[in-house]
C-alpha cells in the first residue's frame, strides 16, 4: 500500500467516487452501535452548557452524526473535503449548515468552538500529519472546549496502514493519539473501547473524550 503524496486531494477524489452509496450504507449504521451513540451523547452532554453554544463535526461525510449531535440538542454543523458528500448531506439535511474544507485548515474563527467531533476522519491521515490536526482543533476550540475523536485502535502495536474500502486507513494505539492531543494543550476526559459488530471490519474500534485545557 502506498500513501498519495496528496492524500487530501485524494482522499477528497475517492469519496467523491463512492459518496452515494456510503450515503446509503451509513445512514442508519448508528441505531444498531448503542455504545458509539452513548459516548456522542456523553459529548453532548459536556458541551450544552458551551458559551457559545456551537459544535463542529469535521470529516462529517454524509452528515449523519451531525445530524445525530442536532437531534442530542446541539447546534451542530459539517465540515468535509468531499464536495460530493457535501452535497448529499445538504440535500438529506438541508436545515442544517455543511461546508467544504480541510481539518487543518478551517474557515472558523479561533476559540469559537464548545466542541469539536472526528469521528472516523483522522483516520486516512499520516501519523505526521496529526500534529497540525490537533494544533487546528485546539485554535478553533473555546478554552475548556471538548474533542471527541473514534478512530481504528491497534492495540499494543504501531500505527498501523490497512485496505479500507474507500482509501488507505491507519490504525493507532489509543495512548499514542492521547499523546498527540495532550502535546496541543488537551486533557483526557474518558475513553471508550469496543469490539467490531455485525459486518464491521475486524479492528477494534477506539473512542477518545478530551478538554483542550493547555
Amino acid at each position: 500500500m502506498t500513501q498519495p503524496s496528496d492524500y487530501r486531494a485524494a482522499t477528497a477524489a475517492a469519496y467523491d467516487a463512492v459518496a452515494e452509496l456510503y450515503a446509503e450504507m451509513a445512514r442508519d449504521e448508528l441505531a444498531g452501535l448503542p455504545l458509539d451513540r452513548s459516548v456522542l451523547s456523553v459529548f453532548a452532554e459536556f458541551t450544552q452548557s458551551g458559551a457559545a453554544g456551537l459544535v463542529a463535526e469535521l470529516g462529517c461525510g454524509p452528515g449523519r452524526v451531525t445530524a445525530h449531535l442536532r437531534d442530542l440538542g446541539l447546534r451542530a454543523f459539517g465540515v468535509d473535503l468531499s464536495p460530493v458528500m457535501i452535497d448529499l448531506a445538504r440535500n438529506t439535511y438541508p436545515d442544517l449548515r455543511f461546508e467544504v474544507g480541510s481539518m487543518d485548515a478551517l474557515d472558523i474563527p479561533d476559540a469559537s468552538l464548545d466542541g469539536v467531533v472526528s469521528w472516523y476522519s483522522l483516520i486516512h491521515s499520516p501519523a505526521d500529519e496529526l500534529p497540525g490536526y490537533f494544533s487546528e482543533f485546539s485554535r478553533v476550540l473555546l478554552p475548556g472546549g471538548y474533542l471527541l475523536l473514534g478512530f481504528f485502535e491497534s492495540g499494543d502495536g504501531p500505527v498501523t496502514p490497512f485496505d479500507h474500502k474507500v482509501i488507505t486507513a491507519y490504525s493507532w494505539p489509543i495512548d499514542e493519539l492521547a499523546g498527540l492531543a495532550a502535546d496541543a494543550g488537551f486533557t483526557e476526559v474518558g475513553r471508550m473501547m469496543r469490539e467490531p459488530q455485525g459486518e464491521e471490519r475486524a479492528i477494534r474500534r477506539g473512542h477518545l473524550l478530551m478538554r483542550l485545557t493547555g
